[in-house]
């Protein structure tokens, strides 16, 4: 049938939003309402005649609430079919009603996790009448509406509803079940048993917003959330621009974090294309940092990301917005900076507040045919007294000070990658090429370009430390690196031919650590 009169309506809620609106609305349609605990204490202080569960059921609520809708009384109302003569049958039997309308949101599981509760709190808060309320009404959308969120509430105000809106609202409640299921799996295998990888990996997200289209004009795409209180380019505030693409998010992301591993350093500028940092530098104001960034690689800069570390001011604000650039994210930004945006109507501004810890734990996820791969976040970390010197010119304090910042920005480019440092700011970039020969040669013709187009008598890469994400397989990466002028070297070590590049390094004065970890970003 389509559609179906509400005469008998169950609420209970844990969220009240919208809760006494719906109960008079329903009530000046002679609905009758039947209620639990807290949510028939709401009702009837608004006015409304509410009848009990437990006189629905015959049963008093017990232990301390957790049996109270788990009733055949209940459940008989919710699942009988309506036009089969032995369901029908059943019911007069046993007295039971039918309820048109069941209005259920669950306790609030991960906000309970959320603020710390302890294990015991946790468990109460795992909902099970009101979950299976929910499926049984949804299992019979035929004949009952199911509502799990308070937007769809003014859709059954008038007293009756559709099939189409009660298919709707079934599928609604099947994602919200999953979702809360998937929440209290997830705490069960993370928090509670201290696995890093589950035997069954539940999760759930939700659109946030549904985007023009993917990488490419062809592809469809859209934004989903995490239910946790993550905070990511994903959460940041758009202040102006147009709405982000599916590229977009992917650069700021990378852009963002980037310049967290400098979330506690100096002012640090990132400049992303392409999901790889194209200039970073760190400076004694943003303005200075940001000016070294944009000189390691001005042409790729154009229609770039660009992510900072500190709060932007005018200065800096009117330096970006000398060039094009598609986004600028930042933990905050003056009503000075604003103004310098405002002007430019298609730069997206986004503002993040706190930036992400680089440090966090947390799972990546990898699409592939047939399934899915899935490993911990990069988070790994090193510092001096973690690297090992194999040369025999140890680096001197500047010189592994380059390499420490060069290393951090090699972590977050595509492999190979090769990266030159000097003076907290990036000199070449070389990402993602077939061998790392190719990156170091490609990384140091970058550098030579910049120093051209700054009108330098050298490029930055003389004097400067080089990065390896990975070790070097043989030493022609490396003495591509000293043809380029490095002086120090970083790289994890590892390779059957250490030695070899070891004495090639010793022979060109280069000094060189290991750091003992790899850094691959496919």
């Amino acid at each position: 049938m389509d559609q179906v009169k509400i005469k008998r309506a169950l609420l209970s809620v844990s969220d009240k939003t919208g809760i006494v609106e719906l109960g008079q609305a329903l009530a000046a349609q002679g609905v009758e309402l039947v209620s639990t605990g807290g949510t028939a204490k709401t009702l009837r202080e608004a006015g409304l005649s509410v009848r009990d569960i437990s006189d629905l059921t015959g049963f008093p609520e017990m232990m301390d609430g957790r049996v109270k809708t788990l009733h055949p009384i209940v459940h008989g109302g919710l699942l009988a079919v309506r036009d089969n003569a032995e369901h029908v049958a059943s019911m007069e039997e046993h007295g039971i009603g039918a309820i048109d309308l069941v209005v259920v949101n669950l306790y609030p599981f991960a906000q309970t996790v959320a603020r710390g509760a302890e294990r015991d709190e946790i468990i109460e808060n795992i909902d099970i009448g009101g979950p299976s309320m929910v499926r049984s009404a949804a299992k019979n959308h035929d004949s009952v509406a199911i509502l799990t969120d308070p937007a769809d509430y003014a859709l059954v105000e008038g007293g009756s509803t559709t099939l189409a809106d009660r298919r709707r609202f079934a599928a609604k409640a099947y994602a919200a079940t999953a979702a809360y299921d998937a929440a209290i799996a997830s705490w069960f295998a993370f928090a509670d048993q201290g696995e890093s990888l589950p035997s069954t990996l539940a999760f759930a997200l939700t659109k946030g917003a549904e985007l023009r289209y993917g990488e490419n004009p062809h592809q469809s795409a859209a934004l989903y959330l995490p239910q946790t209180g993550a905070r990511g380019i994903a959460q940041a505030e758009q202040l102006q621009g147009k709405a982000l693409s599916y590229n977009n998010y992917n650069d700021a992301d990378a852009a963002l974090e980037l310049v967290s591993e400098f979330r506690d350093g100096p002012p640090t500028v990132v400049i992303v294309k392409h999901a790889n940092p194209c200039g970073v530098a760190t400076g004694e104001t943003l303005l200075e940092a940001y000016q070294a960034a944009l000189a390691c690689d001005s042409v790729s800069a154009f229609g770039g990301i660009i992510a900072v570390n500190r709060p932007l001011d005018r200065a800096t604000a009117e330096a970006m917005a000398g060039i094009f650039t598609e986004v600028v994210a930042a933990p905050a930004a003056d009503e000075d900076a604003r103004a310098v945006f405002a002007a430019k109507k298609n730069l997206r501004l986004l503002i993040t507040g706190e930036l992400p810890d680089p440090a966090r734990p947390g799972l990546m996820l990898k699409s592939i045919a047939g399934g899915m791969l899935v490993q911990s976040r990069d988070n790994g970390r090193v510092t001096r007294d973690q690297l090992k010197v194999v040369t025999q010119r140890a680096p001197t304090e500047q010189e592994l000070t380059d390499a420490l910042f060069a290393w951090t920005v090699a972590k977050h480019v595509k492999s190979n990658a090769i990266v030159y440092a000097k003076g907290g700011s990036t000199a070449g970039i070389g990402a993602g090429q077939m061998n790392r020969l190719e990156s170091a040669r490609i990384a140091a013709w970058k550098a030579k370009d910049a120093a051209q187009k700054a009108g330098w008598a050298e490029p930055r890469t003389i004097g400067s430390a080089v990065a390896s994400d990975a070790f070097f397989p043989f030493a022609d990466g490396l003495l591509a690196a000293v043809e380029a002028g490095a002086t120090a070297v970083i790289q994890p070590g590892g390779s059957i031919r250490d030695d070899e590049v070891i004495a090639a390094a010793d022979e060109a004065g280069l000094a060189m650590v290991f750091t003992g970890m790899r850094h691959f970003r496919h």
